[in-house]
């Protein structure tokens, strides 16, 4: 691998902007480039297979870039497709999911975890599954939670409606007893304030975004790649931009997400899977 090569990152759409956003913070001089499935979107309802095809599409257009990593920032396909994306290529691949059961299992002291995320990541199991291995002791429920997206797309992050639809969905979560919550969707960071309002601020909210981030860069400091020393004089890190719908409802709603505007978005076509 080539250390200067870019970090690729793919989401079904937007949300995997948080993991950018943690990445830029944590690693401000590596280069990215983005791909959100925009045309697609959302995954989260689809079937297995189709998330599956999808996510190889998206996989192969950004091994094409000669990226050095490629962190996969959809739980959905976190959830269903990583091992069809790891067979297609030699780079490290990391998903969303196991940094966030990681973390969520050295966090609970209840013995108690919850998670929230998309029908089909609550669906797979796979959160569950990552939480059994590193912790077999450990119980946990899962609450597919579908209005949070669009609540988040539409800037609705704290007041009255957020809060009604939080408190319907959790209050049986919360009643259970557990002590931690797994925020299985990378729109959910921005609902941390408003969910720590509903479920109290005892309860420990482990944002996967942050913790994939973490995992990047132990992941790339332990191979030797990792961009750190501003003596290198390869300036500050770049990110560019792709999507496969509209550029400028990206923009619009995507700034929220990375936490500052965005410009040079591309308009991209993915090439059919086809085996």
């Amino acid at each position: 691998m080539n250390r200067d090569a870019p970090i690729g990152v793919f989401d079904s759409g937007i949300g995997g902007l948080t993991v950018v956003r943690e990445i830029m913070a944590r690693m401000p001089y590596e280069k990215m480039v983005y791909l959100g499935d925009t045309a697609r979107v959302p995954y989260g309802v689809r079937a297995p297979e189709t998330v599956r095809r999808y996510a190889l599409e998206g996989a192969r257009f950004l091994l094409e870039r000669d990226i050095k990593l490629l962190v996969v920032a959809c739980n959905t396909v976190s959830a269903v497709g990583l091992s069809e994306i790891t067979a297609i290529t030699s780079i490290p691949v990391l998903g969303v999911i196991e940094p966030g059961a990681r973390t969520a299992c050295k966090t609970t002291r209840a013995g108690k975890v919850g998670v929230i995320g998309t029908e089909a990541t609550v669906r797979s199991g796979a959160y569950a599954a990552a939480i059994g291995r590193e912790a077999p002791g450990i119980e946990v429920k899962s609450k597919s939670c579908p209005l949070f997206v669009p609540l988040v797309e539409e800037g609705w992050l704290e007041g009255e409606v957020p809060v009604m639809v939080a408190a319907k969905y959790l209050t049986g979560l919360k009643d259970w007893g557990m002590d931690t919550l797994v925020l299985g969707c990378t729109h959910y960071p921005l609902l941390k304030k408003m969910l720590n309002n509903v479920m109290g601020t005892d309860m420990r909210l482990i944002d996967s975004a942050h913790e994939t981030a973490l995992e990047v860069e132990s992941l790339l400091r332990a191979s030797g790649m990792l961009l750190a020393d501003p003596s290198d004089n390869r300036g500050r890190g770049t990110l560019e931009l792709c999507v496969t719908d509209s550029p400028e409802k990206f923009a619009e709603v995507g700034g929220r997400f990375l936490g500052s505007s965005m410009d040079n978005i591309k308009k991209v076509e993915l090439e059919a899977y086809k085996g």
